[in-house]
C-alpha cells in the first residue's frame, strides 16, 4: 500500500528525472513514468479517463493539420477537457512502449529543431508536466480512489533566509507557534555534505518560506546606484523549491526595498512589516496550500 500512498511523489521524482536527462539517458525514466501511471491505485481513474478515446484518430487528425512548412502541424486536441487528459494519458504510455515516439512527436508538434533532445525538454515541458498537474487535480477531486492516494503534507516547512538573523527567528518561531516544524539549514547535520546535498537531505517538506532581506548590493555593468539585494544563495533556493514544491507551495517574505529577478514573477510575495500583518497573509497562503491553520494562534501578537 505503501506505493499506492506515494505514488504522486514518485511520479513527481521520475518527471524530474526525465526532465534531466539526455537522448542516452531518457528511455528508462521514462518507462519509470508510464509503469507509475499504471499504478493500480490509479486504474479506476484511468478506465474513466480512456473510455471512449481513440488515440489513433487524434493522430491521423493531428498528422493532417501540417502543411509543407516544417513546424506548422498541430495537435488536434479534443474540446473535451476530460477526453484531453484521456488523450494524453493514452499518448504518454505509448510513448513509454515506444520511447523513439516521443521524439517523433515532439519535433512534430513542439519543437522543429533537429536536435532530439531539444525535442525530448518540449514534450517534457509542454506536454507531460503539465498533465500530470492535471491528472492529480483529476485523481483527487473525481476519482474514485481518493483515500488511497492523497499525499498526507507534510508537518515540516523550510524555511530559506540570508543574513537577517531577526527574520529568521521571527519567523520561525510563528511557524512553530502555528505547530509545525520549522526546518532551518544551519541547524541541519552537516554529514559531510555540501550545502546542496543538505537541502537535498530535507526534501520531506510540503512547502517552503523564502526570506529575502536586503543583505548585498549590486548594479549592473554600467549603472551608478546601489541597489538592495537577497543573498544569491536565497534566490538559488528559491528557484530550487519553486521547482521541487511547485509555486503554490513557496511564499516568499521580503524586508524593505529588496529588488526582485523579474525571472520569478508569479510566486507570491509578503512584506515584513512591523505591524505582523505578514503573519495573516503567511497563515493565508498555509490555508491555500492544504495545511489546517488555528487562526487564534495566527493572531496572537
Amino acid at each position: 500500500m505503501a506505493e499506492d500512498v506515494d505514488v504522486f511523489e514518485q511520479l513527481r521524482h521520475a518527471t524530474l528525472d526525465l526532465q534531466g536527462a539526455d537522448f542516452q539517458t531518457y528511455e528508462k525514466p521514462l518507462r519509470r513514468v508510464c509503469k507509475l501511471l499504471r499504478s493500480p491505485a490509479l486504474a479506476e481513474s484511468n478506465r474513466e479517463l480512456m473510455s471512449g478515446v481513440d488515440l489513433e484518430r487524434f493522430l491521423r487528425e493531428s498528422q493532417a493539420t501540417g502543411g509543407g512548412m516544417v513546424g506548422s502541424h498541430r495537435p488536434a486536441w479534443p474540446e473535451d477537457e476530460k477526453e484531453q487528459l484521456g488523450t494524453t494519458l493514452l499518448l504518454i504510455l505509448k510513448m513509454g512502449e515506444e520511447p523513439t515516439f516521443l521524439l517523433d512527436f515532439g519535433h512534430t508538434y513542439f519543437s522543429s529543431s533537429s536536435k532530439l533532445t531539444a525535442s525530448l525538454r518540449a514534450v517534457v515541458g509542454q506536454l507531460i508536466i503539465p498533465f500530470l498537474r492535471d491528472y492529480k487535480a483529476f485523481v483527487l477531486n473525481s476519482g474514485p480512489q481518493e483515500p488511497k492516494v492523497i499525499m498526507p503534507k507534510s508537518n515540516r516547512i523550510f524555511i530559506v533566509h540570508g543574513q537577517d538573523v531577526a527574520a529568521r527567528e521571527s519567523t520561525a518561531r510563528f511557524i512553530e507557534r502555528l505547530g509545525f516544524e520549522a526546518v532551518i539549514l544551519h541547524e541541519q547535520a552537516n554529514r559531510g555534505g555540501t550545502i546542496i546535498e543538505k537541502i537535498e537531505a530535507n526534501r520531506d517538506v510540503g512547502f517552503a518560506i523564502v526570506l529575502l532581506t536586503p543583505d548585498d548590493e549590486g548594479r549592473r555593468i554600467g549603472d551608478s546606484n546601489l541597489e538592495s539585494r537577497a543573498r544569491q544563495n536565497v534566490l538559488l533556493e528559491l528557484g530550487y523549491f519553486m521547482a521541487y514544491l511547485g509555486r503554490p507551495n513557496v511564499c516568499a517574505i521580503r524586508r524593505g526595498d529588496v529588488n526582485i529577478p523579474s525571472d520569478f514573477a508569479g510566486v507570491v510575495w509578503t512584506d515584513l512589516d512591523s505591524a505582523g500583518a505578514w503573519k495573516t497573509s503567511l497563515g493565508r497562503e498555509l490555508a491555500a496550500a492544504g495545511y489546517s491553520v488555528d487562526w487564534n494562534k495566527v493572531m496572537q501578537p
